[in-house]
């Protein structure tokens, strides 16, 4: 069939059209994600440690909540008020994840990059140092922070947990200027917001509206942390002590990267 000059230019005007979607669509720029919490029942939607109904409860979130969401991950298919999906959003000041089958975003699927930025949405269930040319292993790591617990003061510990993960991966500071610019700084692959499932010698993270918090894990939800105890002490603690006892938001962990190697 021969097409007239005017169905000639519908065609290529469509074509074009459909091409310059699909490039915009390769190399999106996310932008800054909201969100609103809607249920039937008006009820408070559970929030997750991590994308799954079985995962830890670490808040909730009521209905008619406006959340900000950081990124989103493929968890546990879910139906809810807005279908059935297996996308989940992480809302960092609620400390975990949201199935987006509760959330109004304004849109059916995503509107924020992935949280692993592999694609995957999955959490690995050892910490690893490969590629990151850490002088010490993370069980190494682990060692020697065990090694230096102490309950009195030191003035090398006050308010240095992000130079002392340093020091337990072998360096001597860590190349960031706040526990939370270094978490600002690790590549999506080596972090994962939300997660409490934190290996031996992951490194969890927390905002406070300041320089924020990190902590190195020692497995079995157990870290050692810095002046949790005490000014200068290093301590052993958990998340939700942190959580409490500073009313800090938890942000997630990452495999240890640091700045000055990078």
């Amino acid at each position: 069939m021969r097409l007239r000059p005017k169905r000639m230019r519908q065609v290529l005007v469509t074509f074009l059209a459909t091409a310059a979607v699909t490039l915009v669509g390769a190399n999106q720029a996310w932008a800054a994600a909201t969100g609103t919490v809607r249920t039937d029942s008006g009820v408070a939607v559970t929030v997750r440690a991590t994308p799954s109904t079985s995962a830890t409860a670490v808040g909730s979130a009521p209905n008619g909540t406006v959340v900000s969401i950081e990124c989103q991950a493929i968890g546990e298919t879910v139906t809810g008020k807005y279908g059935t999906s297996d996308l989940w959003d992480y809302v960092p000041a609620l400390g975990g994840y949201i199935t987006d089958t509760y959330v109004y975003t304004g849109a059916d699927g995503r509107v924020a990059p992935d949280c692993t930025g592999d694609g995957g949405g999955d959490t690995p269930t050892a910490c690893s140092t490969t590629g990151l040319g850490n002088p010490r292993t993370c069980a190494q790591a682990v060692a020697w922070a065990k090694e230096h617990v102490h309950t009195n003061y030191n003035g090398d510990y006050y308010r240095w947990c992000d130079r002392i993960n340093a020091w337990a991966y072998g360096w001597s500071a860590s190349g960031s200027e706040t526990a939370y610019k270094h978490w600002t700084q690790i590549p999506s692959s080596y972090k994962y917001p939300g997660s409490y499932e934190v290996p031996a010698g992951g490194l969890a993270f927390f905002s406070n509206g300041g320089s924020g918090h990190t902590m190195i894990s020692i497995g079995g939800g157990k870290f050692l942390s810095n002046d949790i105890h005490g000014n200068g002490t290093y301590t052993e603690t958990t998340i939700a002590e942190i959580k409490s006892q500073w009313g800090a938001t938890y942000l997630g962990w990452a495999q240890p990267w640091f700045k000055i190697n990078h």
